[in-house]
């Protein structure tokens, strides 16, 4: 192959990628309006730019698009709280940060949260899911360890859980806000911040 062919090569398979995020960025607003089970392809694209057939051709079916979607959301989301961590300068401020953190994504992303667990409730039924939902997942559970890690440097003293607990128990207090948040408490936020504080200093020692 030349070099020319190479760079048309190179160049197809970007566009190809730059395509597919493009859809996927578009289907989020239908399949975080209506979940998983109520959308089809079809209603995706009645509800995006983009034709039933477009679809079709760079996503072979819903699951697929599902998942591609979440995993672009989750790059980002991550490491939402790992700014709060590099921020910090002792276990007051982490502890702050990190609940302004929660509650401010919790305000701002509410929607697609929501469609994080309805892939991970789906995934209790689908095989197709469970690899993505699991690497997600381990993903979010890495996240939240490195806060409990960091608060626990600066307290001086060991986690008083394993990563997973800490994980279940900071995932719970948050699904648990996201309900009353789309349930219309405007308190909802506020009283995130405030618990999660609360659990940090519990799970890390700091309590």
């Amino acid at each position: 192959m030349t070099e020319t062919s190479e760079r048309i090569a190179r160049r197809s398979v970007d566009k190809f990628a730059q395509r597919r995020a493009e859809l996927a960025e578009s289907a989020l607003q239908a399949l975080s309006e209506l979940g998983y089970a109520r959308t089809s392809l079809r209603e995706i694209a009645q509800k995006s730019n983009f034709s039933h057939g477009v679809l079709h051709y760079y996503f072979t079916d819903k699951v697929e698009l599902l998942t591609y979607a979440v995993r672009k959301f989750e790059e980002v989301c991550v490491t939402r709280y790992d700014d709060a961590v590099a921020a910090a300068r002792s276990a007051e401020e982490l502890k702050q940060g990190f609940g302004a953190a929660m509650a401010g994504t919790l305000r701002a992303d509410a929607v697609m949260h929501r469609l994080w667990y309805d892939l991970r409730n789906q995934s209790l039924f689908e095989a197709a899911f469970r690899a993505d939902v699991l690497e997600i997942d381990t993903q979010r559970e890495a996240m939240i360890w490195r806060v409990v890690e960091r608060y626990a440097e600066f307290v001086g003293e060991p986690p008083l859980v394993s990563r997973q607990l800490a994980y279940a128990a900071f995932d719970g207090l948050f699904q648990q806000a996201l309900l009353r948040h789309l349930a219309g408490e405007e308190s909802a936020g506020e009283a995130l911040m405030g618990n999660a504080g609360a659990l940090l200093e519990r799970l890390a020692g700091g309590g």
